[in-house]
């Protein structure tokens, strides 16, 4: 944990803005590490209503440090809040129980004490991957506290597809299309079928951090304009070379080769209709983006909308930052 703690600070000295980083101690004692990132210049000269807070959730395995392309740029106008994910980062890391529906309400129950603890009325809530999933279910929960609802490449849509038989395969059905999984990602399928999802990250010992850069070397060229050396791979096995937690929660969640057990296409419908909700994918992601378009069809299409990134992948905000903050500061500003 002290080795994550001296990479993260080397990744949180990028930042330019009034940066706030300390635990947020939860009614249960957990603790969620958070960081609070505020524009000094604007804060000072604010006369008006203070702006929304965007809440930004990451995804599975990962934490704050993610977002350094992006908390600087999105806190020019307004405050921006990223916290480690119960059982991830450098938040606590309590025993999740092996019921799905159980351990997403552990997830969401700590977003919520979180949110009472830091004293937000409302928020942009933001959620990429597992963090999209979970801020999903967070809104259905407590639609009054989300100002908008933004989906970055969210994980656990859509229901795991049928086997097909010959006999349908005759009546001429159609074939689930798919785009291509890339190999770390059956890697961790094959792998969350026998033990939690990154046992073998653990298991490796020293050799770890090489085997977080051989099987994602795109995390080192997705962050060079900052860091010319391992520093994202370092803090990306940091952050899961700890004691097994959010990922148990995970593989609770989780059926074969990385479906949802309890898909979120079937439960959207329960946002309010009024609520706004942005789903944003990357044009070369291997999340399948027409979840999406389900989405757009279930809902009220006037308050629902789905914009792909182009030439990024599933890692949207760090493969096309700049496009990335863009969109987001402009549904920001769409709010307040």
């Amino acid at each position: 944990m002290s080795l994550l703690k001296t990479t993260e600070s080397k990744i949180l000295a990028c930042i330019q803005n009034d940066l706030w980083s300390r635990f947020v101690t939860l009614p249960n004692r957990d603790r969620i590490w958070t960081l609070t990132l505020t524009n000094n210049a604007v804060r000072k000269s604010a006369e008006k209503a203070p702006k929304t807070p965007l809440v930004m959730v990451h995804g599975f395995g990962g934490g704050v440090g993610l977002w350094i392309r992006n908390i600087d740029a999105l806190s020019r106008s307004r405050p921006v809040y990223a916290f480690d994910l119960l059982g991830f980062g450098r938040s606590s890391r309590p025993p999740f129980p092996s019921d799905a529906a159980q351990a997403e309400e552990q997830f969401v129950n700590s977003i919520e004490q979180w949110r009472q603890s830091v004293g937000l009325e409302n928020m942009i809530l933001l959620g990429h991957s597992l963090g999209g999933y979970l801020a999903t279910s967070y809104a259905i929960q407590y639609p009054s506290r989300v100002s908008h609802l933004i989906l970055v490449d969210p994980w656990g849509f859509p229901e795991r597809p049928q086997p097909q038989t010959q006999e349908g395969q005759g009546q001429g059905s159609e074939v689930v299309k798919r785009p291509p999984l890339p190999r770390w990602v059956k890697v961790i399928a094959a792998v969350v079928s026998l033990f939690n999802p990154l046992a073998v990250i653990r298991a490796a010992g020293p050799w770890g951090p090489g085997l977080v850069n051989r099987f994602r070397p795109d995390f080192k060229m997705k962050f060079e304009e900052l860091f010319d050396d391992d520093t994202m791979t370092q803090y990306i096995y940091h952050c899961n070379a700890q004691t097994p937690s959010g990922e148990v929660g995970f593989r609770a969640m989780t059926e074969s080769l990385g479906w949802a057990k309890r898909p979120m296409l079937e439960r959207v419908h329960q946002l309010p209709p009024s609520m706004p909700l942005t789903m944003l994918y990357g044009a070369r992601s291997w999340v399948d983006s027409s979840s999406g378009e389900r989405v757009v069809q279930i809902r009220d299409q006037a308050n629902t909308k789905l914009l792909l990134i182009d030439d990024a992948s599933h890692h949207v905000y760090a493969d096309q930052p700049v496009e990335f903050n863009k969109v987001v500061e402009n549904i920001c500003n769409s709010v307040n």
